[in-house]
This record gives C-alpha cells, structure tokens and sequence, in this order.
C-alpha cells in the first residue's frame, strides 16, 4: 500500500532588501483604515505581514518611529490630491484655486479620517524629526501663499491681512471643520451625513469671499445746478 503523500509545504514569504519596510508601512496603512491609530503596533503589523514579531524593528524601532512612516504615506497621498485638484482648476483665478486647494483637503479628510488623524495629531508621530512630512507640509504652505500674493498682485485680494495670516487662518478653518467630522460633532449640530460636505463647502466659500478686495467705489457726479 502507497503511503499518503505529504501536504507540500507552504513557501516561506522572503523579501529583498527594502521590500519589508514597503510591506509593512503598507499593512500599517490598512490597519489604522480597519481599527483607527490606536490599532497600529509593530508587533500586529509583524503578524500580518508574516514575519517575526522582532523583523520589523530593525525598520521601525517602536509605534512612534512606524506611525510616522504611515504618517508620511499618507501625507504623500494628501499632496496628490491637493495637485490633482489644482490641475482641475486650470485657468482659474487665483482665490478659485486656493479654494480648490481646501476643497481638496476636506474631501480627503472626510473619505480618509485616520490619516487624516494620524497626520495632524503631533502626539502620535515625530513631525519634527521627519524631514518628508516637514517638505510636504512646507510645499502645500508654499502653494496657497504663492496663490494669495498672485491674488495680491491682481487686485482680488483684502489689503489689511499679510499672506502668512490668511494662510494660518485657511489651514485653521479647513482643520477645525476637518476635525469636527472626525470627532462626530456635526450631529449635535442638527446635521445629517448628507448634509455635513455640503456645509463644509459652504463655510469653505465664505472665508474665500472674505479674502476678496471691494469692487471700486464709481464717483458719483453731481447734478448741475
């Protein structure tokens, strides 16, 4: 009698060099999408990438140091969609195109609120020690100031705020809004889910027509006497 065959062994996962880290940055990504930042451990991650708990330190020494790669990740995919939207907006003026700049990042936060969380929570990743998210953050701060001083210098932008205020004040007002939603406030607000983009659009909307100059006053002529 033939003696039953051995199941053929399952072949090891193996990666060339650089290929664990993409790995598991990438299960990391998946895994604060599933169960929110508190989700993500070194160990966890080992796991479902399928390799030994201590493989991945020699990449990410603790959470901090793996969140933060997470964090730089979806940063990179923010600014994607921040240039996607400005290459939607063509030709328009400038102040249109700084709103596409905001629309872009409430659209983001609201379709992606862990990484959302994960980028703007400074207590979960070394922003500081990232020289990645700093040249992201920076790049995007470059782009609406050069927007607003394009604005400046065509007559369509309030001469009593310097750039640096209006951009704070923008990155304030889309944040907050941002925040809110991931925080679930708007439903003590009376809003519905249907109901909150479209509120985000429209307080978005009102703090760029702020920002536009007075149309000129016309000298009216007097009568003749």
């Amino acid at each position: 009698m033939a003696r039953p065959r051995k199941p053929a062994a399952k072949p090891r996962r193996t990666y060339h060099h650089g290929d664990l880290r993409h790995a598991l940055v990438e299960e990391a990504l998946r895994l604060a999408a599933e169960g929110g930042p508190e989700a993500v451990t070194v160990r966890e991650v080992a796991r479902r990438v399928g390799v030994s708990s201590g493989a991945p330190f020699r990449h990410f020494p603790d959470r901090t140091t793996l969140l933060t790669a997470v964090a730089e990740e979806a940063m990179k995919r923010f600014r994607q969609e921040i240039l996607r939207a400005l290459e939607a907006a063509g030709s328009k003026g400038p102040l249109e195109r700084l709103r596409a700049i905001g629309s872009a990042y409430l659209r983001w936060a609201v379709r992606h609120p862990t990484f959302f969380e994960v980028i703007s929570s400074r207590r979960l990743i070394d922003f500081e020690g990232s020289a990645a998210l700093r040249a992201d953050n920076e790049a995007v701060q470059r782009l609406m100031a050069g927007l607003i001083e394009e604005a400046r210098l065509k007559g369509e932008v309030r001469d009593d705020a310097d750039a640096r205020s209006i951009v704070i004040a923008g990155r304030a007002l889309v944040y907050g809004l941002a925040r809110m939603q991931v925080d679930d406030h708007y439903a003590s607000w009376g809003l519905q889910a249907g109901e909150v983009e479209r509120m985000m659009d429209a307080a978005l909307g009102l703090f760029i027509a702020g920002l536009a100059a007075p149309p000129p006053r016309v000298a009216r002529k007097r009568r003749a006497t």
